[in-house]
């Protein structure tokens, strides 16, 4: 079948894409549309036209496969000029998602219709990129600018009802879009063709100051990534020096961005992310079906990995110690689902059927017909062992059992579990409903089909998934093992905890090391390290500061004292008791302090994770380079437009 087929039903014209799996905008789809509307243009019965797409979404994006190639005429800008020019109105007809290019298309067209479930956006900036066909000029004229500066710099899609609430769609429909398309088409043809966005005015422009404003928010919020930054100034020169020099200007920064590191790298995460779980051997085995999950403990995270079972249509069952662990587990999902209602990503009737769908219990026979059971219980090998053996009571033959633990040995959990080969670890991130990370732990006894039953789940997650062997920490908490010894080598040598964190701030992470930890709260590496004492080499350099601060009662945020003191409003401050407590330390080992730069502290920090990388492939833990960049960057806060510890380290 065609990529691009016109059927005419008079006085309507309809332009079908069929070019799956996303409608993407490639040559045959390009030259398709200019040649539909030649014939359009010439046909006197048509007098307007529809322009949809068949299958799960409108126009979704460009053609990877054209990517780095020489274009091919026409090129996109040239498309929707033609779109604009056409003597027929056009009416974009929109499903699923339209994002990049696929927007600019609907903003080529004279009308736009979607689906209430449909996304819009301009995702370019996560590539390091900006539209480059023309959005930051006619967005902006169709949309607030203030808009289209929050769509094109954050990159984030918006639903269809706040597009419509905006002015980027003239409708929306709940029923089936071609038929509305059909009906709104009808009741258009004795208008006044649209002028083309190009021709109008920018909605609501900035003066000078608010600019200015505008410019320092992006920058502040962008740490260090171009392409939000260039996205602005498109925006800003489209409207202040016309249309045709803006579409100049954008095309100049967008191939400019296009060969730029940053870029690379993003672009280089991006493909990482959607290729990391592909393990070959999985190839053609069907995952379990899974209806029922069951989480075993109600805390922070066993709360979490419940809601996002939840949001993915899974009944939940959780277990608990009592009746009143389980009522608090109850409720930290309902404080995590409404959290999403207040946010507009569930209805309350969407909401409701949700916690319905949520049981608790004290009882492991409820867990008889679960078909997937993740524990997320205390971080102690005795207390896993008497779990799992309880699920391998309860639970039925073809269950697979997983375990959240970030750091226990779990092929000594599965050996000690009727059926081994369905147990493996899924190591989910804190906030596990929000975090996007997913470590798949395989065991050495794991079959095939748990592991492909453990990577559907995650996909019916949302989540990325990255598999890895079993070591202390897997991937990701052994990499920050690794270069959280160097940062408190640092500490001992010379700098301070709050300018590490400033070093690290400054290359883009979110924030620093020590930050973070008092965040998570300093108890849980510290149990981690009484845990390995006895097995540490004598002969290797410890450092025991984080070790005082918990004797000191000093946990973290939690209570208002850690690597920082923190005031009312919870926000950080250095402490002299912390600095005076590092400085006396060195003083008692006898080192002399010297000052750090930023680029040595980065320098270090990079040197350790690459060295602790190098260790985990070679070993086997990681399948690639690439598993150990996904992790980094989606779990840890590694800079995305840097692309990864183990990137940067051969670029």
């Amino acid at each position: 079948m065609s990529t691009v087929t016109l059927t005419f039903e008079n006085p309507i014209a309809v332009i079908t894409i069929n070019n799956p799996p996303i409608n993407a905008t490639s040559h045959a789809v390009r030259n398709g549309i200019v040649d539909a509307l030649d014939q359009i243009d010439a046909n006197d019965d048509i007098r307007a036209t529809i322009l949809i797409c068949e299958g799960k979404t409108f126009i979704a994006g460009a053609d990877v496969n054209e990517f780095g190639q020489p274009p091919k005429s026409p090129i996109l800008p040239d498309v929707i000029k033609r779109l604009e020019a056409t003597t027929k109105p056009v009416i974009a007809a929109i499903h699923g998602h339209a994002l990049g290019g696929g927007l600019e298309v609907a903003l080529g067209c004279h009308y736009r219709i979607a689906d209430s479930t449909a996304k819009l956006g301009l995702p370019e900036v996560n590539l390091g990129l900006i539209p480059g066909a023309g959005g930051t000029v006619r967005l902006p004229r169709l949309v607030p600018v203030s808009e289209a500066v929050s769509m094109t710099t954050s990159g984030k899609p918006i639903s269809a009802a706040k597009a419509n609430e905006i002015g980027l769609l003239d409708a929306i429909t709940h029923g089936a879009l071609g038929d509305a398309a059909r009906d709104f088409a009808k009741t258009i043809l004795n208008r006044e063709i649209p002028k083309p966005l190009l021709l109008r005015d920018p909605v609501n422009a900035p003066n000078a100051t608010e600019w200015d404003d505008i410019s320092a928010a992006t920058k502040k919020k962008a740490r260090g990534q171009t392409a939000p930054l260039a996205a602005v100034s498109a925006i800003r020169n489209g409207i202040e020096q016309g249309p045709d020099a803006g579409l100049s200007f954008e095309r100049e920064k967008f191939i400019e961005l296009r060969d730029s590191d940053q870029s690379k790298a993003l672009r280089h995460i991006f493909f990482a992310e959607r290729s990391v779980a592909k393990l070959p051997e999985l190839k053609g085995i069907d995952p379990n079906p899974l209806k029922q999950i069951g989480v075993i403990g109600g805390g922070i995270m066993g709360a979490g990995i419940a809601t996002a079972s939840l949001l993915a249509g899974y009944a939940v069952t959780i277990i608990e110690r009592d009746e009143d662990a389980c009522a608090n587990g109850s409720t930290t999902v309902q404080k995590h689902l409404s959290g999403s209602l207040k946010r507009g990503l569930i209805t309350q009737d969407r909401f409701d059927t949700l916690f319905a769908a949520l049981s608790t219990s004290t009882d492991y026979g409820a867990l008889s017909d679960a078909d997937l059971v993740i524990e997320a219980v205390f971080e102690d090998m005795a207390v896993k062992h008497d779990v799992f053996g309880k699920l391998s009571e309860h639970c039925k033959p073809d269950a697979v059992l997983a375990s959240n633990t970030s750091y226990l040995d779990i092929n000594e959990i599965a050996a000690n579990c009727t059926y081994p080969n369905r147990v493996l670890g899924l190591h989910f991130f804190s906030p596990a409903h929000i975090m996007k990370l997913l470590e798949v732990v395989r065991t050495e006894a794991a079959d095939a089909q748990s592991l492909a039953t453990a990577f559907d789940f995650a996909r019916t997650l949302g989540k990325i998934a990255v598999p890895c062997r079993v070591c202390d920490g897997f991937i990701g908490n052994r990499i920050m093992s690794a270069y959280r010894k160097h940062c408190e080598y640092m500490l001992e040598d010379g700098a301070l905890p709050h300018q590490i964190d400033a070093a690290m701030m400054e290359f883009g992470f979110p924030m620093g090391l020590f930050a973070m930890q008092d965040m998570a709260g300093l108890e849980i590496s510290w149990a981690t390290r009484k845990r390995l004492a006895p097995f540490r080499d004598p002969s290797e350099r410890y450092v025991a500061l984080g070790d005082y601060l918990c004797e000191m009662g000093r946990f973290g945020k939690k209570n208002g004292l850690g690597w920082y003191r923190y005031d009312e409003n919870g926000k950080a401050q250095p402490d002299s008791d912390v600095d005076a407590l590092v400085i006396s330390e060195s003083a008692k080992k006898g080192i002399t302090r010297r000052n750090f730069t930023h680029p040595e502290i980065i320098d270090s920090i990079l040197a350790a994770m690459r060295d602790e990388g190098d260790k985990i492939l070679a070993e086997g833990i990681a399948n690639s380079p690439d598993a150990i960049d996904v992790v980094m960057v989606n779990g840890y806060g590694f800079p995305r437009h840097k692309g990864g510890p183990m990137y940067l380290s051969r670029s």
